[in-house]
């Protein structure tokens, strides 16, 4: 969920960022701009002061007009040289009256054409268009009429190169960048502490589902961080955990109790029918087939017991040695399995050692190996391995036969109670061997699984902890 939390907190944020650094990186060029077009309105208005004297003297038939024109070009091609600009006084007719450097011509360009009609009509020309920074070979030029008694008599024209204003802005755009930057590693850090604190009753809650999904059903969840929804959530969880925890008490109380109380008088009548037996022709198939039943009977009054005791009872977890533990219960079913001519073989490492209640977990490999022998045919073999998972957090009991297997459909069933193959229904037992043994292995944290075992017979995997257990699992 985080994963996909994330990135769409991500986006959001930068788009609000985006939204707010755009606008001020616009404002920026614009206001870089605006600048070097103030002070050239300001140089133009000094120019054209000087012009109207220039004018003024031309009109009258002022001898001090020459000199005054060159004044006007010593000031103009000061200007020029200090500050780069380009600067001319044109007459309406488009002679110059002075311009700075000298081969300088009005830009015969629409912008150029524009401007200086404008300020004919004494107007000052309207800002240029704005200059990015990519855009090299931009000019700004700003036009200013020069008025004498009323009339338009001359016009101002200044063209700016715009290197340093394009620095400028790009400067201030890298700084906005780097702002922008900075504000999204907060906020990107803010988001993983939000979305931290709302998913964390999240992972708690998954943690304690799984426990107990596995059989850890003590398992609860603090209701105490997180949204207000998902506190509530919890409560509910940790409500509905104690309802079901209180059913699966009183239903493995009553299997208890059940099988308890039918095992007295089922051994009463097992006495009845022995002693019936006796007034009876010895043989007699009737009595053999109830008494029969009757033992079959007992043994599943017993595998409730047991698995209702293995249910309800903790698992005393301790270092074990599983590949010592396995060598000993093979040896203890090696003469049952020589007595089917059945090959009972032990293979794998002799030293890997496990987290488990040993008497839990030779009981349940006891119930896998005793399935085993029951489904191989004589002259086939069952083997044994101890050894590690591959990604080494678990040791791993394998018991592999050569029987007839199961299908698909079956491997999803089996362990479940009381279920048997239809095709086996003839094999003692009860369908209450596996369900033991995983109940048993649950309490430490212990699994079960089952595969195919090629080309034929059932793969049976025993897998138990190789890391202490936390406090409270």
């Amino acid at each position: 969920m985080r994963a996909r939390l994330l990135p769409l907190l991500f986006v959001l944020m930068a788009g609000v960022l985006l939204a707010l650094g755009f606008p001020l990186a616009v404002s920026l060029a614009a206001g870089q701009q605006q600048r070097v077009v103030v002070d050239r309105i300001d140089d133009s208005a000094r120019f054209a002061a000087l012009a109207q004297f220039v004018v003024d003297s031309e009109g009258s038939g002022d001898r001090g007009a020459d000199e005054r024109r060159e004044i006007l070009q010593l000031e103009l091609a000061r200007y020029q040289e200090v500050y780069g600009v380009r600067v001319g006084i044109f007459y309406r007719d488009g002679q110059s009256m002075a311009r700075a450097p000298g081969w300088w011509q009005l830009p015969d360009t629409e912008d150029g054409r524009r401007a200086f009609n404008e300020a004919l009509a004494g107007r000052r020309s309207h800002d240029p268009a704005q200059v990015w920074p990519w855009q090299t070979e931009g000019k700004l030029l700003v036009a200013s009429p020069v008025v004498l008694d009323g009339d338009v008599v001359a016009v101002v024209v200044t063209e700016s190169p715009t290197d340093q204003m394009r620095a400028g802005t790009l400067r201030g755009w890298l700084l906005i960048i780097g702002g922008l930057s900075a504000a999204m590693l907060v906020a990107f850090g803010a988001a993983l502490r939000l979305t931290s604190w709302v998913l964390k009753p999240v992972r708690t809650l998954d943690a304690a589902a799984h426990g107990i999904a596995t059989g850890r059903m003590n398992s609860r969840v603090a209701a105490a961080g997180g949204p207000p929804e998902l506190r509530r959530l919890a409560r509910s969880f940790n409500e509905m955990a104690d309802n079901v925890e209180e059913v699966l008490e009183q239903q493995r109380a009553f299997v208890a109790d059940a099988s308890h109380q039918l095992r007295n008088p089922l051994a009463a009548l097992l006495l009845r029918i022995e002693l019936l037996a006796l007034e009876l022709p010895e043989g007699n198939e009737e009595i053999a087939s109830v008494r029969t039943e009757g033992k079959r009977l007992a043994q599943v009054l017993d595998d409730l017991l047991d698995l209702a005791l293995a249910e309800h009872a903790s698992a005393e977890i301790s270092l074990t040695d599983i590949g010592e533990l396995t060598a000993e219960r093979v040896a203890a079913w090696r003469p049952l399995a020589e007595e089917k001519g059945v090959g009972l073989t032990l293979a794998g490492r002799s030293a890997v050692t496990g987290w488990a209640d040993p008497i839990a977990l030779s009981s349940a490999l006891d119930a896998v190996i005793d399935n085993a022998l029951k489904f191989t045919p004589a002259g086939e073999t069952v083997e044994v391995e101890a050894g590690t998972a591959e990604d080494g957090r678990s040791a791993v009991i394998v018991v592999a036969d050569h029987g007839p297997g199961l299908t698909e459909e079956e491997l999803a069933r089996i362990g479940d109670r009381f279920w048997r193959s239809g095709r086996h229904q003839n094999v003692k037992g009860s369908g209450l061997g596996l369900s033991i043994s995983r109940a048993l292995l649950a309490a430490g944290g212990g699994s079960l699984s089952y595969e195919t075992n090629q080309p034929h017979g059932l793969r049976v995997t025993v897998s138990v902890p190789r890391t202490a257990p936390h406090p409270g699992e």
